[in-house]
């Protein structure tokens, strides 16, 4: 059954609680998810957004219980993504001819998707509908997080329908966030922000700088994931300017990968010299091949700077170290300091071709690196808390 959250408003959406990977294994979501949709009865009878395609009979019938769908007017699809998507095949095959209001660019992607030419109806910043009592007012949003996102501000119940902005991968029977743990729910929105929303900082920056000057009152966030921020509606908003500004907390993100211990005794040496120069600083050490990659990069996203390190094998470094190095290529971070660390038996180039991999990824590489050969004794590893405070000393 829907849950009200206005007068007008239902939450219709699904909660998935078996949800442990999205965007095909590239996203860990260990606390689930929901696909959040919700159906408006103003005057007029709208539908925002639908749920994931394994979903779409289930969602159908479930809408079904709440309202007839043949009375539904209208059809807002903020984002065409399928998670969001999926269920329209099912639910425009019982109402054809149902209008879909969406972004140019959502027509572009709805019709590559499903190759149906449904009634798209393409709106941008600043078109209204006129629904009754309230109207609903179109923001054009491109890469939060693809180009054809937008979001719906519905006046009279001063409610933001933001899709993925300000959303997070979080499974819950509370639709609001007062009602859930805190922490969880911070820990989560910064996952998804890092991981997803990062690349494109400058435009949440100037995104959120229109919509606020709109002036609108805000009483209600609801995206499309997660739960609603309802308590304090606006406190996402203020994160996620802080965020999207080259954000950084005193942190050191060490991240390895090992294959007889020698990289991890390197790692733990320089982690040590690191916190006798600075205790104030939080120290993290990830094995890349035994981390969550997604948690990794939420550290790395939160660190000033990293430390990556991997032993030679093969004239080059381990493949978990190169996968995680590609999707931090494709995040873009800025104002980190980098440098990078590995043993060697023989030839030994990884350290050469880390710091050359970290400069790519848009780090400002403190220097070069430290090699040790075979598995660092007690010298070395002295060698390697100096290097540690030096790293520190140098950024």
């Amino acid at each position: 059954m829907g849950k009200k959250i206005t007068d007008k408003v239902t939450w219709v959406g699904k909660v998935d609680w078996e949800l442990k990977s999205f965007h095909g294994k590239e996203y860990s979501t260990r606390r689930g998810s929901s696909y959040n949709s919700y159906l408006i009865q103003d005057e007029k009878i709208v539908l925002i957004d639908t749920v994931w395609q394994p979903f779409d009979r289930e969602f159908v019938s479930r809408l079904k219980q709440e309202i007839d769908i043949n009375k539904i007017d209208y059809i807002i699809a903020n984002h065409g993504e399928i998670d969001h998507s999926g269920a329209l095949p099912e639910l425009l095959r019982e109402i054809p001819n149902t209008p879909v209001y969406c972004t140019a660019k959502g027509a572009q992607i709805l019709k590559g998707h499903y190759h149906e030419d449904w009634n798209f109806v393409t709106v941008k910043t600043g078109d209204t509908l006129d629904i009754g009592k309230s109207k609903l007012i179109f923001v054009e949003a491109p890469m939060l997080h693809w180009p054809d996102s937008m979001f719906t501000y519905m006046t009279e119940d001063n409610i933001l329908f933001s899709n993925d902005a300000f959303g997070q991968h979080y499974a819950s029977e509370s639709l609001y966030n007062e009602n859930v743990d805190e922490s969880e729910l911070y820990e989560e929105a910064i996952k998804y922000y890092a991981n997803i929303l990062t690349p494109f900082s400058g435009l949440v920056t100037k995104k959120i700088h229109e919509v606020l000057g709109f002036n609108l009152p805000v009483d209600l966030i609801c995206p499309s994931h997660g739960v609603i921020w309802k308590e304090k509606p606006t406190q996402i908003v203020t994160n996620y300017l802080e965020w999207a500004n080259n954000y950084q907390e005193n942190q050191i993100t060490i991240i390895y990968d090992t294959m007889w211990n020698a990289t991890r005794k390197m790692a733990e040496a320089i982690a040590s010299g690191i916190h006798e120069i600075d205790p104030a600083v939080t120290i993290q050490l990830h094995n890349a091949s035994k981390t969550d990659k997604n948690d990794i990069i939420t550290d790395i996203f939160k660190s000033k700077a990293i430390l990556v390190g991997s032993p030679t094998v093969n004239n080059g470094y381990l493949h978990s170290i190169g996968g995680l190095i590609e999707m931090v290529k494709g995040l873009k971070f800025k104002n980190k300091v980098a440098a990078a660390f590995g043993s060697y038996g023989w030839s030994g180039e990884v350290v050469k071709q880390l710091n050359e991999e970290l400069e790519k990824c848009g780090f400002r590489v403190a220097n070069q690196g430290h090699r040790s050969l075979w598995v660092p004794d007690e010298v070395e590893i002295e060698t390697l808390r100096g290097f540690g405070k030096e790293f520190v000393s140098q950024m």
